[in-house]
This record gives structure tokens, C-alpha cells and sequence, in this order.
């Protein structure tokens, strides 16, 4: 089948938008960078003048209904997984270096740091009804992963309703699908790093509906003090913690349940084949030695070419 597909830059990630129908893949490409550049602005702690940097510590302030949503959704994250997936990281993460766009970083810092554990997601009020959030003084706010999570589904569900056809939309390993799936399903290649994934796929699977998520520890990796470090962060200590699974690739019912359950896979280390089992939820674990773990009825795919 033939696609409509487009590629670009976006929230410091590679952008890939599939459409069943070909016609309609420049609308798509202009709904989903919309849509992405207004995330961005609501809600990048990269920029000095987005919506989440320019929040007022400790006093109640009127939020855009999009930086809301990625805060519920956040919030939600954490709520459901025990505190592991935590948005209040935001320190520890630029304490170990990651302050500014992956791409920009220094990848070797020799600077020693001091591990800031988070103050707990507890702490953040938001009102969804009023529109309001208190945000405790000296607590920064990372939404980095889910708030991607959340536009792809968003914006593939965007596009499937604007332009009437099956879409796909992976921001980076986050894939969300909405509308009619093409015969087959969406075929989607999966790798340690989503930039290789189509040329050297380590497997293909195929889903329908939902979304697919993949988190690894080998690509957004640097030095730090000496030590490999990388961005997913424990807010219990408040540093990465020691690689146990190279990469995780959850199915799910949406991208940011998919995106939840591979954070918090990284972060459970060995007991994470255990609470994913206990979920019922598709997965796919890579060993920091190489050795596979499929559990949940992982997808297959078939014999038709990945996206």
C-alpha cells in the first residue's frame, strides 16, 4: 500500500507522518506542526519564553488549556506508577546536564554534580477546572517524555479526523495511530535508536490502533563526572539509574500509556517484566547484554514493509 509520508525536525527529535491516503499528507504535515509548535511554546523547559518557564513559583497561575492537559497527564503519570515517573525531576535532570537541547549538549562534562532526588509530584496542585497551577518554589517541572507522548496521540488523532484517513504519527520512538489502520496494520520497525530503526530494524511489529513507545539508555547518553549517564532519571535519587535494560518498547492503548510503561520500566530495572505482566501490557525488553524479554503477546508483523 502506498503511503503519503513526511519527515522533519521537531521538539529536538525527528518527526515521521504517515497517511493512508497520499493526497492528503501536506495538510497532515501542517496540522502536526502546528500542533508541535504549540507544545513546544506551552511547554519546553528549553525556552525562556514558553508558557512552563515563565510559570510564577509558589502562587496560583492561570494556565493555558494545553500546558493543563500535559500537566494532568504528567501528573497522571506518576499517580499510576507509584511516584516512578515523576515530573518535579526537572533539577535533577539539569543538575546532570541535560539543560538545554540534546543535540547542543556537551556530551562530555567533567564537572562534578550534586544528585538533586525530586521533591515529589504530590506538590504540584492543579486545578483542571479553573485552569490554575501552584507550582512550590524551587521545584522544576520536566514533562519532556509524556508531553511528546501526548502529541503524538493528539496529533495523529488530528489528523485522522481532518484529513478522513488511517495516520500514524512517531515523534521520536512515540508513536501514536488513529483512523483506519492500512491492510495488515501499521508496520513499525523497532531499534535501540529510533534514527536507525527503518535501515536496521532489530524487529517489526504491526499494531492497529493505540500507540507504541520505546525507551532506551543508548541513544540521549553522555559523560558526566567521569560516569555514563543518560536521561531518564530516578526521581528517588535523582540520577540515572544504573542500565539494566538497554531499550523497552511497550504497545498500549495510547502512546502515553505506552510512554508511561517504558519510563517506568527502565526505572524498576529487574522487577520491570513483573509489573508489566501484572498490566497485561505488550512489551518488548532488551538486556544491557543483548538478551531479549517479550512478554504480554508482543506483536507480530507480517511479511508487508515497516513505516
Amino acid at each position: 500500500m502506498e503511503f503519503g509520508a513526511v519527515e522533519f525536525r521537531a521538539l529536538g527529535t525527528s518527526a515521521v507522518v504517515l497517511v493512508t491516503e497520499p493526497g492528503r499528507v501536506r495538510a497532515a504535515e501542517r496540522t502536526v506542526r502546528a500542533r508541535l509548535d504549540a507544545l513546544d511554546l506551552a511547554c519546553s523547559r528549553f525556552r525562556a519564553d514558553s508558557e512552563l518557564s515563565r510559570l510564577r513559583a509558589g502562587v496560583a497561575t492561570r494556565i493555558s488549556p494545553l500546558l493543563a492537559e500535559a500537566l494532568a497527564v504528567a501528573l497522571r503519570a506518576a499517580g499510576v506508577t507509584g511516584g516512578l515517573v515523576d515530573p518535579t525531576v526537572g533539577t535533577a535532570v539539569r543538575e546532570l546536564g541535560y539543560d538545554r537541547d540534546f543535540a547542543t549538549m556537551a556530551k562530555d562534562d567533567p564537572r562534578p554534580f550534586l544528585p538533586r532526588p525530586a521533591p515529589g509530584w504530590h506538590r504540584v496542585l492543579l486545578d483542571v477546572r479553573t485552569g490554575e497551577v501552584v507550582v512550590p518554589r524551587g521545584v522544576e517541572i520536566d514533562l519532556g517524555a509524556t508531553a511528546k507522548a501526548m502529541a503524538a496521540d493528539g496529533a495523529a488523532q488530528a489528523v485522522a479526523r481532518e484529513a478522513g484517513c488511517g495516520a500514524l504519527v512517531n515523534l521520536g520512538g512515540d508513536i501514536g495511530v488513529a483512523g483506519p489502520p492500512p491492510p495488515g496494520g501499521w508496520q513499525i520497525a523497532v531499534a535501540d535508536d529510533h534514527a536507525l530503526a527503518r535501515r536496521e530494524p532489530q524487529t517489526t511489529v504491526s499494531i492497529r490502533s493505540g500507540g507504541l513507545a520505546t525507551s532506551s539508555t543508548t541513544v540521549r547518553s553522555w559523560t558526566r563526572a567521569g560516569r555514563r549517564v543518560h536521561h531518564i532519571v530516578d526521581p528517588r535519587t535523582g540520577e540515572s539509574p544504573e542500565p539494566c535494560w538497554r531499550t523497552v518498547s511497550v504497545a498500549a492503548g495510547s502512546c502515553v500509556d505506552a510512554n508511561i510503561a517504558t519510563t517506568a520500566s527502565i526505572l524498576l530495572g529487574r522487577d520491570a517484566p513483573a509489573w508489566l505482566g501484572e498490566r497485561r501490557l505488550p512489551a518488548r525488553l532488551v538486556r544491557v547484554t543483548g538478551e531479549v524479554v517479550e512478554l504480554g503477546g508482543w506483536p507480530r508483523a507480517t511479511d508487508e514493509k515497516a513505516a
